[in-house]
């Protein structure tokens, strides 16, 4: 099994390695053709109809608008139903700074999420606090209370940097196994439970 994406070419990826890797863990686990048919149809649908809910607080969502408006149109991807409640979204993309009074509400919007759920890192505030690392408000970024899939890096990153990061998601998607994989996606508290720091600053 190869994971292709139409527009671009395997040796433009950058992170070949890592779902080469994903890959084998698929074909190891086996599967009998018609469930691994059916695997391939549901990610590849999954994969070219994500629906993002877009949690902007600074600069990076101003990128984001750019990616969505007509000179750059997202809706290519597969990617423009931009929903404004959780309830309906699969992907929370988060952009911009996060502080630790907005950590809550951010933890229960992706709870909200519909599963399988996917989250997206957007600039370098989101991924390490960027230029507010050390401050006592910010948090030192959001892998530390959510699980992300993807991080996209820049302050803030260009419309085409996000498109690679949500092309890269595509291609995490598609080498996924859905039946038995990724519709048991890890839960909060399961994440929490590991980080037991995070989980008692958060209280």
């Amino acid at each position: 099994m190869e994971i292709k994406i139409k527009s671009m070419k395997r040796e433009d990826w950058k992170d070949n390695e890592y779902i080469d890797q994903l890959v084998e863990e698929l074909n190891a686990s086996g599967a009998n053709v018609v469930v691994g048919t059916f695997d391939k149809l549901i990610n590849w649908s999954r994969a070219n109809s994500l629906w993002p809910l877009c949690f902007g607080t600074s600069c990076c969502a101003i990128e984001f608008m750019h990616a969505a408006a007509a000179r750059h149109d997202m809706a290519r991807f597969g990617f423009e139903v931009l929903r404004n409640s959780p309830r309906q979204a699969d992907l929370i993309m988060v952009n911009g700074t996060i502080t630790y009074r907005m950590a809550p509400v951010l933890m229960r919007l992706y709870e909200q999420l519909a599963e399988p759920k996917y989250v997206i890192a957007t600039g370098a505030c989101t991924i390490s606090g960027g230029p507010f690392k050390g401050s006592h408000c910010v948090v030192q970024g959001i892998d530390q209370i959510l699980p992300v899939d993807v991080y996209i890096p820049g302050c803030p990153p260009r419309p085409e940097a996000m498109f690679y990061g949500m092309m890269q998601l595509q291609r995490k998607i598609n080498a996924q196994k859905f039946f038995g994989g990724a519709n048991r996606k890890e839960k909060l508290k399961d994440f929490l439970a590991e980080h037991p720091e995070e989980a008692e600053a958060m209280k």
